[in-house]
């Protein structure tokens, strides 16, 4: 078996669609799936066999007041409207629907990580139990803390700590920022990491610790696992570096981001990050032979 994971990044997401669109041109095909945030939209697309639907979303959509902006945050409370992004366009009868038959039909496996706004733990959401025209589950991954309110999502049937039949999710990478080892456990010889950021970049978790007194009065429970958000990416890093001397991961990630931000809106920028991702996945091919 040969896994995939993506972490996202907001807007720098574009980085992974480029990774996703070559590897369905080479016709790449992964046998687990992980997303975090970005990177499980970029998922359910390639598993969906859309190539270049996440690109029309980073560098056309994301730049739409509806998408987000501070009138989104005035009337909702969330900067980002991640039910335009997730309902409204990518339903069917949206702008650009998700093809869900055919990412259901595909027979890989996937995840999606989301963070237990309650308890701070990741919540691994299954692709089996996504319905049609409901992607909350990528709703409730994408949701930033601070950015948004926190994403309330009926609980999945494997999870059993959830009051009231529902949680209230955030982002998944405040709790499993590069979820390799999901792929792992799923049985993955091998597995290919997108990051958004150069592998040799590490966290060093200020802005982290700042931002989680954002949410600590309500949600102290994830404003914590915000704060050590850093310490779990490093050490994560560093154990995906050494894997990837043994040969068992292959990390794909871009030199440089410039000066991108999480949500920065710039559309030279984002293509060419686009097209780093997409070169970046001619590594594969050797990786994975």
């Amino acid at each position: 078996m040969i896994g995939i994971v993506d972490v996202g990044g907001g807007t720098r997401g574009i980085f992974g669609a480029g990774v996703f669109d070559r590897c369905m041109e080479l016709d790449i095909r992964f046998d687990f799936v992980a997303g975090v945030s970005a990177g499980s939209a970029n998922g359910a697309s390639y598993l969906a066999g859309q190539k270049g639907r996440n690109y029309v979303y980073y560098n056309e959509y994301a730049f739409r007041k509806e998408y987000m902006g501070l009138q989104n945050f005035i009337r909702t409370g969330s900067y980002i409207n991640l039910d335009y992004i997730y309902s409204t366009l990518s339903n069917s009868g949206g702008e650009y629907p998700l093809d869900y038959k055919a990412m259901m039909d595909n027979p890989a496996d996937m995840e999606i990580v989301t963070t237990d706004a309650m308890t701070g733990r990741p919540v691994y959401l299954h692709k089996k139990d996504i319905r049609e025209n409901d992607y909350c589950y990528m709703k409730a991954s994408c949701c930033v803390p601070g950015i948004n309110r926190p994403y309330r999502i009926p609980a999945p049937p494997h999870h059993g700590n959830a009051s009231s039949g529902w949680l209230l999710c955030y982002d998944g990478g405040i709790s499993d920022p590069i979820p390799f080892r999901r792929a792992l456990q799923a049985g993955c010889e091998k597995v290919v990491v997108i990051l958004t950021r150069p592998k040799t970049e590490f966290r060093d978790g200020t802005s982290d610790r700042r931002l989680s007194r954002m949410i600590r009065r309500k949600y102290p429970a994830a404003a914590d696992a915000w704060e050590r958000r850093s310490a779990v990416y490093n050490n994560s890093l560093r154990e995906l570096l050494a894997l990837e001397k043994k040969g068992t991961a292959l990390i794909i990630s871009p030199d440089t981001i410039g000066d991108l931000k999480t949500l920065s809106q710039d559309h030279a920028q984002l293509d060419r990050l686009y097209r780093k991702g997409y070169a970046g996945a001619e590594a594969v091919t050797d990786f994975l032979s």
